[in-house]
C-alpha cells in the first residue's frame, strides 16, 4: 500500500459505521440460538443465556484455535484483528466459525492504546458499542469489588469481630478509568464516623480478582463459592478473612448475575463474536472467559479465540490454567508475528508507545528481520512444548517488504511451523485466506496437548518450570519474604493451585529491556500473592502497574460528539 493509499484508507470508525450490520437475532439463527436463549440489547447486541450450553451440548465440539504472539513492542502487533480476519476468513471458506475475544477496558480506550474491536476490515461491531460499556459488565465487576471493599471497612469500624489486621488487608478499590493519582490513598479520614483511616489504594477494574473470577466461573453456583473464597486479609494470626465470613459473597453475586453471561455481537462480515470479561494481562490470566468458550465450542465448526500479550504469558495462562477450569483442549495456536516486532527485537530500534515508528524502521532490511529472529524462534517453541501446533500468522502492514516477510517464512519453516501472510486489516476475511488454509492443515493434524507442570508439584517447583521450560530462564530467586509466604500458602491449603507469574510482557524475561530469547538469566520474585477466588497464586517478578495513568494528551481529549449525537474520535 503506497503513502497516498494509506491516507485514504478509511479510519476504523468510519469502516464499522459503513458496514451494514444484522439484526443479532439472525446472527443467533446462523449458530442453532433461538431467540429464547437471548436477551437482546438493543438490535445488534445480545447475552447469550447460560442454558445454551445444554441446548447445544449434543453438537459436535468445534475445532479450538488460540490466537498468540511474539513479545509486542509497546504499539501491539494484531492479536485482535488476527482473530477476527481469521474467523471471516473460515466463514468465507464455508466453515461455521465464532470468535471469542475479551471485552475492551474503557481506561485504555480514553488512553494511549485506543480501543479493542480489531481494526480495519477485521472489527467486531457496533464499534462504539463494543469499546464503551457494552452491556455494563465491567460496571457490574466494579460495583461487585468495591461492595467487598465497602463491606471490609465497615466491618473494621464496627469493631472488627473477626480480627482482622487492618494492615494486611489487600482489598483494593477499583475504577475502569486510568488515574495515577488513586494509586494510593488513605481512606478513613475525617471525623470517627468516617471510618477507620488507613493506607489503600485503587487499581483499575480490569485488575479485579471478581473480574478474573467472572471470566473462570462455569455457572452461577460456581461464581458464588468462588466469590465466598475471596481472601481480604489476614488476622493477625495469620488466618484468612473470606468475603463469605463478611457475609459479601450473596450480594456480589446478585450483582453479577446478569454479567455471567456471555455478550454475543458480530464482525463486520457477520461472523458470530462473543466478548466478554477483560482479566488484565499482566497479573491475570489475560483471557475471554470461560464460559464463552464452552457456549462457543458447541455454535460451529471452528472456534477462534484470543489471549493477551505474547505466547509467554497469555498463551501459557490459556493452557495452564483457563484450560484446566475448561476442560477444552487447543487444536492449533496461531502465532502473530510482525516485520516491525522482530525488528524491534534486533535490538537496533526503540518504539515507545503514542510514537510514531522511527522512518529508518520502515526501510525494507531482512537483516534487521532476521536479527530479531531468536523472539519468534522461541515463541514456537513454547507452544510446541505444550503439544499444540503453531502456525505463525504474519500480519503485514502497509510499510513492509516481500523480503521481509520471506525471512520469517524462512524462520518459521525452519522451526517446523507453517506459516501464512494475512492482509485480513485491509481485505477483512478475504487476506486471511492462506492462513486459513494453513490453520485448516494444522488442525488436521492429532494434538498432544500437556500442561507446563503437574498440580501435585510445589508451588516453588510449579513457578520455576514456568520460568525455567517457558520464558528460558536458567532459575528462581525467591526473596525472604517470597519463601515465607510460598510457605503460608502451601500449610492454608493453596499448595494444588495453579501459578500465575506477574512480569513485563516487553520481553519473554522479566526485564523489560532484554530482547529477543534471553538465555542464562535469573527470574527475580520479590513477593507472591494469592488470588483464592481465582483459584491461583501469583508471582511479582518486577514492577506491575495495576492503574495506569494517563498520557499528556490521551484519547479522552479526542473522543467527542458531533452536532447530529455521534461519536467521533474514537479509535
Amino acid at each position: 500500500m503506497t503513502t497516498t493509499e494509506e491516507q485514504a484508507f478509511p479510519t476504523d470508525l468510519e469502516i464499522a459505521r459503513a458496514a451494514r450490520l444484522r439484526p443479532i437475532v439472525d446472527i443467533a439463527a446462523d449458530v442453532g440460538l433461538d431467540g429464547d436463549l437471548l436477551e437482546p440489547y438493543g438490535r445488534h447486541v445480545a447475552k447469550v443465556s447460560l442454558r445454551a450450553r445444554d441446548v447445544l451440548a449434543e453438537r459436535p465440539q468445534a475445532r479450538y484455535v488460540l490466537v498468540t504472539a511474539v513479545t509486542p513492542t509497546p504499539l501491539g502487533e494484531g492479536k485482535t484483528t488476527v482473530a477476527i480476519g481469521l474467523a471471516q476468513g473460515l466463514a468465507r471458506a464455508g466453515r461455521r466459525a465464532v470468535v471469542a475475544l475479551r471485552q475492551p477496558s474503557m481506561g485504555p480506550t480514553f488512553g494511549i492504546k485506543g480501543g479493542a474491536a480489531g481494526g480495519g476490515y477485521s472489527q467486531v461491531v457496533p464499534m462504539e458499542t463494543m469499546n464503551l460499556h457494552l452491556t455494563g459488565d465491567f460496571h457490574a465487576v466494579t460495583a461487585a469489588h468495591n461492595l467487598l471493599a465497602a463491606m471490609v471497612d465497615n466491618h473494621l469500624h464496627h469493631g472488627n469481630e473477626l480480627g482482622i489486621d487492618p494492615h494486611s488487608v489487600a482489598w483494593r478499590r477499583v475504577l475502569d478509568v486510568n488515574d495515577r493519582a488513586l494509586r494510593n490513598v488513605v481512606v478513613g479520614l475525617g471525623a470517627r464516623v468516617d471510618g477507620v483511616p488507613r493506607q489503600a489504594g485503587f487499581d483499575i477494574t480490569a485488575a479485579s480478582e471478581v473480574m478474573v473470577i467472572l471470566s473462570l466461573a462455569t455457572d452461577l453456583a460456581d461464581l458464588r463459592a468462588r466469590l465466598g473464597r475471596i481472601v481480604v486479609g489476614y488476622t493477625r494470626e495469620g488466618e484468612p478473612v473470606t468475603a463469605e465470613q463478611l457475609k459479601a459473597a450473596g450480594s456480589m453475586a446478585v450483582i453479577l448475575k446478569e454479567a455471567l453471561a456471555p455478550n454475543l455481537l458480530q464482525t463486520l462480515e457477520g461472523t458470530p463474536a462473543l466478548v466478554h470479561t477483560g482479566p488484565f494481562g499482566n497479573i491475570a490470566t489475560g483471557n475471554s472467559s470461560v464460559v464463552a468458550d464452552l457456549i462457543g465450542s458447541r455454535m460451529g465448526d471452528y472456534l477462534v479465540t484470543e489471549a493477551g500479550f505474547g505466547s509467554d504469558m497469555g498463551a501459557e495462562r490459556f493452557f495452564d490454567l483457563k484450560c484446566r477450569v475448561s476442560g477444552l483442549r487447543p487444536d492449533v495456536a496461531v502465532l502473530v508475528a510482525t516485520v516491525r516486532a522482530l525488528k524491534a527485537h534486533s535490538g537496533r530500534y526503540v518504539v515507545r508507545p503514542g510514537k510514531a515508528l522511527p522512518p529508518e524502521m520502515l526501510a525494507e532490511n531482512p537483516d534487521d528481520v532476521r536479527a530479531g529472529a531468536a523472539n519468534l524462534e522461541h515463541h514456537i517453541e513454547i507452544l510446541a512444548s505444550f503439544g499444540v501446533t503453531p502456525v505463525v500468522a504474519i500480519n503485514a502492514f502497509p510499510g513492509d517488504h516481500a523480503s521481509e516477510h520471506a525471512v520469517i517464512a524462512e524462520i518459521a519453516a525452519a522451526a517446523g511451523a507453517r506459516c501464512a501472510v494475512t492482509r485480513h486489516v485491509a481485505e477483512g476475511g478475504a487476506g486471511a485466506g492462506a492462513l486459513v488454509e494453513a490453520v485448516e492443515a494444522a488442525a488436521a493434524e492429532p494434538a498432544s496437548f500437556r500442561f507446563a507442570y503437574d498440580l501435585e508439584e510445589t508451588l516453588v517447583d510449579k513457578i520455576t518450570d514456568v520460568a525455567r521450560d517457558v520464558y528460558g530462564a536458567s532459575g528462581v530467586d525467591l526473596s525472604p519474604a517470597a519463601r515465607t509466604g510460598l510457605e503460608q500458602f502451601e500449610a492454608l491449603g493453596y499448595g494444588d493451585f495453579p501459578v500465575i507469574i506477574a512480569k513485563t510482557h516487553l520481553s519473554i524475561s522479566s526485564d523489560p529491556t532484554l530482547l529477543g530469547a534471553p538465555r542464562g538469566w535469573r527470574m527475580p520474585v520479590r513477593e507472591v500473592r494469592a488470588a483464592v477466588g481465582a483459584g491461583y497464586v501469583y508471582a511479582i517478578a518486577g514492577d506491575m502497574r495495576t492503574m495506569p495513568g494517563l498520557a499528556k494528551h490521551p484519547a479522552a481529549e479526542r473522543i467527542d460528539l458531533d452536532p447530529d449525537g455521534e461519536v467521533i474520535g474514537l479509535s
